[in-house]
């Protein structure tokens, strides 16, 4: 510091300006450069363990059912992150389950799982996680990703230290140039005063040489010995000056406190939405979780209730095949109606899942009438009393109303055979199960299903009409999805009406549902409830012997039909396996009514049906659509393309022979017609 006090003005210029330039090189380098390292190590570490949570969310699955393909499959994803050099999948119990090391990348992993941590072993950066399910570990994950942090700090020193030195040379050339136009005007001051003291001579002047701070003390130096005056007056202009310039500090004062106070204020607004932000995006998150909690549940579920009618199915079936001589025809019988119940238990399910897949897509179609409420509750009653029977349920179903409601006939059915069912599903043995009907100031009508089983607590009831929630009910505790209610809601909402629930837990629940009421006059729907009997089978008139061709290319279904004509004795069954022989037949037998699959080898059944519909001599046969082509859209393209009737698949038998006996009954009608014109 001596020797920086001691060098000329020039000099000490230089000094400073090179002296701050490296200072402020150094500092501001070395800031760059240590956020930067900070920042990519903490980012690498988040990316890790980020990657190593997405992956075992995503490996859960394999894990739980044991399958290493797919664990393989989506560690290999992994080749999309170059900086991932090895990972590993552990299962529950802590052994290697599936492995992937990138090009050149050792296969060592430690041979047990170990516990979640994150530390640096040398060069590379080690991850282990968790797999969590439901609270249960169900395996770990393991990464290795390269960690370049030294490697990066030697280029940054390298691109720091020419940095300074490009900048000082910079900085030392500029500074001996333009430091003259400072130093030079001071240093002619210093000397003209050096000599006014050594000479007593006031009356040297200095020379201005430029026009910026320096001059002005050119002339201050030259007015202080002659104008002590004006100096004085300067002096107090001066002071002026400066109570005004202090008066304009204070108002700026105040009003940068005042920008500094709405800026507080609007930190604390911004703030207090990103609160609100964040929280909201934790119950999206949560909620997510939930949701693919329920969804995983629900497929445990789905498996275990199909496998259960299917292992009915098939085991009776090969008992029946195993030693059918030996066995009585009570017990096949028997056999029989396991494989029908089972059957038709799994057929609910399924339709309870493409219910509620057709009300979420939009694609449920509905046929609103008026409906005699006394009617549905018949029906529903007529259904439900066997299964009330089983567990000695005492049922309790009104029949005197003479109410009707807007809404879809069959679905409504639906919807009341789900809560009953429900209602005696979930009861004590020999309770009671009981619907109430009222009507409100609003033009509703309630029907209320009282039951006296075990009620619901308040968790559960918050629980309710959630897609594949079945409140904590195990598989196999009881039948069913955990879709029904959701359903039924949707169908209800679609309808205009609405349902709810009161319950207590220990004393029973009541589910209740409203739909508009209309009129409470049997006479005032009569042509509706007409119009509701017209599925009533028809009776032939005509004995006579009655071809039938069924095209049809599986043998299954082949056979199935050839055992249902069996005991009609009025029909001859002719088959084809394609659509191109089903055309020849039909052309060379005339049958009276065709049977005809749409999904055919060769020649679809539409374009069979057309085929015959342009030929002189099949255009007035009845055709039936049998197919397995059950969406609303397709049924209705069916019967505008001009099918006689249109029978989904699974085959209901009943439905087949009614719709036989119709198409028979139309064409026996038409001939009569023909030979009385």
């Amino acid at each position: 510091m001596n020797m920086f006090r001691l060098n000329t003005v020039r000099k000490k210029l230089l000094g400073v300006v090179l002296l701050t330039t490296l200072v402020a090189l150094i500092v501001a380098l070395g800031s760059i450069v240590g956020y930067n390292l900070r920042t990519y190590h903490y980012n690498l570490i988040s990316d890790m363990a980020t990657q190593s949570e997405l992956l075992g969310h995503m490996t859960a699955p394999a894990l739980s059912f044991d399958d290493k393909q797919l664990a393989t499959q989506n560690l290999n994803l992994l080749k999309l992150r170059p900086k991932v050099r090895a990972a590993a999948l552990y299962n529950s119990r802590g052994e290697i389950f599936a492995t992937y090391t990138a090009a050149g990348e050792p296969a060592n992993f430690p041979h047990v799982a170990i516990a979640d941590e994150q530390k640096i072993e040398g060069r590379n950066l080690v991850v282990s996680k968790r797999i969590l399910t439901e609270g249960e570990l169900n395996g770990t994950v393991y990464l290795r990703a390269d960690y370049e942090l030294v490697d990066r700090l030697m280029t940054h020193l390298s691109i720091a230290v020419l940095v300074i030195i490009l900048a000082m040379t910079i900085a030392f050339f500029l500074s001996m140039r333009l430091q003259k136009v400072i130093s030079e005007p001071i240093q002619a001051i210093a000397s003209i005063a050096q000599e006014v003291v050594e000479q007593r001579d006031y009356s040297r002047r200095a020379q201005k040489m430029s026009s910026d701070e320096v001059g002005t003390l050119v002339d201050s130096f030259n007015n202080m010995l002659s104008e002590i005056q004006r100096r004085t007056q300067a002096l107090e202009t001066s002071n002026q000056d400066i109570a005004r310039e202090i008066n304009e500090r204070r108002l700026i004062q105040q009003e940068v406190m005042h920008l500094n106070s709405a800026l507080e204020d609007r930190v604390k607004e911004r703030t207090s939405q990103l609160e609100t932000s964040n929280a909201e995006l934790e119950q999206a998150r949560a909620a997510a979780e939930n949701a693919n909690q329920a969804k995983s549940a629900f497929l445990s579920s789905m498996s275990h209730e199909l496998r259960t009618p299917l292992n009915a199915v098939l085991g009776f079936t090969q008992l029946l095949l195993v030693n059918p001589a030996s066995l009585t025809p009570e017990r096949i019988e028997e056999f029989s109606n396991h494989i029908l119940k089972a059957g038709e238990h799994l057929l609910v399910l399924i339709n309870e899942v493409l219910d509620l897949a057709k009300v979420e897509s939009g694609t449920m179609t509905l046929s609103m009438e008026p409906v005699a409420v006394s009617d549905v509750l018949e029906e529903c009653q007529q259904l439900i009393e066997p299964l009330a029977a089983q567990r000695n349920i005492n049922l309790f179903i009104p029949r005197e109303s003479q109410a009707y409601v807007f809404a879809d006939r069959t679905r409504l059915k639906q919807v009341l055979l789900n809560l009953l069912s429900n209602a005696i599903k979930y009861n004590r043995d020999r309770g009671t199960v009981s619907v109430e009907l009222s009507s409100n100031t609003e033009g509703y009508i309630r029907m209320a299903v009282h039951d006296s089983g075990l009620g619901l607590t308040e968790k559960q009831m918050q629980q309710l009409f959630q897609p594949f929630n079945r409140l904590g009910q195990e598989a196999g505790v009881e039948e069913g999805t955990g879709i029904g209610l959701v359903v039924t809601k949707r169908l209800l909402e679609l309808m205009g009406g609405r349902i709810g629930v009161a319950s207590e837990a220990g004393k029973g629940s009541t589910f209740w549902v409203e739909l508009k009421c209309l009129v409470s006059s049997s006479a005032a729907v009569s042509p509706q409830l007409a119009h509701a009997n017209t599925n009533i089978p028809v009776s032939r008139q005509d004995s006579s012997l009655h071809t039938v061709l069924y095209v049809e290319d599986n043998p299954v279904n082949l056979k199935l039909v050839e055992e249902v004509m069996t005991f009609r004795s009025d029909v001859r069954l002719l088959t084809a396996a394609d659509g191109r022989l089903g055309v020849e037949l039909a052309r060379a037998h005339l049958p009276d009514v065709i049977l005809l699959d749409i999904n055919l080898p060769n020649l679809s059944g539409n374009e069979v049906f057309k085929i015959l519909r342009k030929e002189e001599k099949t255009r007035d046969i009845p055709i039936i659509a049998v197919t397995a082509n059950a969406m609303p859209r397709e049924i209705e393209k069916g019967l505008a393309l001009g099918f006689f009737r249109y029978i989904t698949k699974p085959i209901n038998v009943s439905e087949l022979l009614n719709a036989l006996d119709s198409a028979i009954e139309s064409l026996n009608i038409n001939q009569q017609r023909d030979s009385e014109s």
